[in-house]
């Protein structure tokens, strides 16, 4: 169970024990709209914990799906790179044999 499902899970709890307080027990209004008003903070936090957890989760799913682009980039990048390299190195050699073909011509 994740961080954040425990603490919804916590949260919860704690609205239902602060429910239970205010329908059980007489207290004087005071105290009674004290707790009001923590269960109705805490509610509010927990929105916002909520809403903040989807943008992280939005957030994480584009930067997961940036990486997977550059990374296909980089990959055909390497590919061009290496086939660069490949017919460098056959005109490298093509250019070996002609040296060696013009100096048999010149002898």
């Amino acid at each position: 169970m994740s961080i954040i499902q425990n603490k919804e899970k916590n949260l919860n709890l704690l609205i239902k024990k602060l429910n239970s307080l205010t329908l059980t027990y007489s207290q004087p209004t005071y105290e009674v709209e004290k707790i009001k008003t923590e269960k109705n903070e805490i509610l509010r936090q927990k929105i916002e914990i909520e809403k903040k957890n989807q943008e992280l989760i939005r957030e994480h799913k584009y930067l997961k799906e940036k990486i997977k682009k550059l990374q296909h980039e980089v990959k055909k990048k390497s590919e061009l790179e290496d086939n660069f390299n490949q017919e460098i190195e056959e005109l490298s050699q093509e250019t070996e044999n002609l040296v060696t073909e013009i100096e048999k011509w010149q002898m």
